[in-house]
């Protein structure tokens, strides 16, 4: 079965040169393993990057489990795992994945901290699935950094380290050469974002249409949790909603969408904010930015022509908007993400 979010139709026009991204040198992830292992946030890891892959080729990742301790080394399940290596591997290892952690009152070992910090020192890139942060909080590897976690955990942590920048809002970060997901299927998110970077999203789509999932949620780099709005209690607002999306080209404002839903401005505005967390405004700039990063991705077209499809006006809007929300030009974002990057314009 293709993805929920099909890629679309747009036939790419103008100069095309090649893609910007380039795979990583050390294609080696290294995936942690310890007792009471968090059995999904493992599974992802090993879905994304530990599946042969042989359609992709020969640049394709390798995948390598590490015991953080002597076994057996039970997971969550019932099941045991046999780890592949020692944590001596993990000064091999280009990307290094801590898939959750047994709890968060439970120090990590000192081998286990010193042996990250060691490979990080070394260029190793690190990535953690909800609870797996606290142990590269444990390590001192994240101090001053944003990070995230499940939102379940980010009190806590935010408590045990102070020094930390706890986002609980986001379903990852990106942080360079250090990476965390919010709660356990956001660990999928972040698994085909770095996919996406390394790879670049043709390939990312690929992989996530056999998963049967979406390539990336709303919210593009800056992939935020939006409040679900509920049909028995928000009907009118989802009916609404569904509308603003197919017109979210025209030029929309609080009075407009008042006019389509049949209510008052003032209602519109507390009944927006009540179901989603966001003005009706706030709501419609992330659809549009969403929109335009979709055609930054899968087309050629202008930044002008990209601005007028998505409702901005002007280029100069766009780029101040998708700036704002994803910390990257449209320029920037497409030499990064698009199928084939083309020709540069001004971002």
């Amino acid at each position: 079965m293709e993805s929920a979010n099909p890629q679309s139709t747009f036939t790419p026009i103008g100069v095309k040169i090649m893609p910007t991204f380039q795979p990583p040198s050390n294609r080696l992830v290294a995936a942690i393993v310890y007792d009471q292992l968090c059995s999904f946030e493992f599974g992802c890891a090993v879905e994304i990057f530990g599946l042969p892959r042989p359609e992709l080729g020969d640049d394709w990742y390798r995948f390598v489990t590490c015991a953080a301790e002597p076994g057996p080394l039970r997971a969550i399940g019932g099941f045991t795992v046999q780890a592949d290596a020692s944590l001596d591997a993990l000064a091999s290892a280009g990307t290094i994945i801590v898939p959750g952690w047994k709890g968060a009152d439970i120090p990590p070992s000192a081998e286990l901290l010193e042996a990250l910090r060691t490979a990080h020192a070394a260029g190793a890139r690190l990535l953690t699935i909800c609870s797996g942060v606290f142990v590269l909080a444990a390590a001192g590897l994240l101090d001053g950094q944003r990070v995230t976690t499940h939102w379940r955990y980010a009190d806590k942590l935010q408590r045990l380290y102070p020094k930390l920048k706890v986002d609980p809002n986001v379903l990852y970060v990106d942080a360079g050469s250090i990476l965390t997901s919010a709660g356990s299927a956001a660990g999928l998110d972040l698994c085909l974002h770095l996919v996406r970077r390394d790879f670049g999203a043709a390939i990312a789509n690929q992989v996530a249409r056999r998963l049967v999932l979406a390539p990336h949620r709303n919210g593009g780099q800056a992939q935020f949790i939006e409040s679900p709005i509920l049909p028995e209690r928000h009907g009118r607002l989802a009916d609404l909603i569904g509308r603003l999306s197919a017109r979210m080209h025209e030029p929309l404002n609080i009075e407009s969408m008042a006019q389509i839903a049949a209510m008052s401005p003032r209602t519109l505005m507390r009944r927006f904010q009540e179901a989603t967390g966001k003005t009706p405004m706030e709501w419609l700039i992330d659809v549009r930015v969403e929109r335009a990063r979709e055609l930054l991705e899968q087309s050629s077209l202008a930044i002008e022509q990209i601005a007028a499809r998505c409702g901005f006006g002007t280029a100069a809007s766009l780029r101040h908007h998708f700036r704002r929300k994803l910390q990257l030009s449209p320029i920037g974002y497409r030499q990064r993400f698009a199928r084939d990057s083309a020709q540069a314009e001004p971002g």
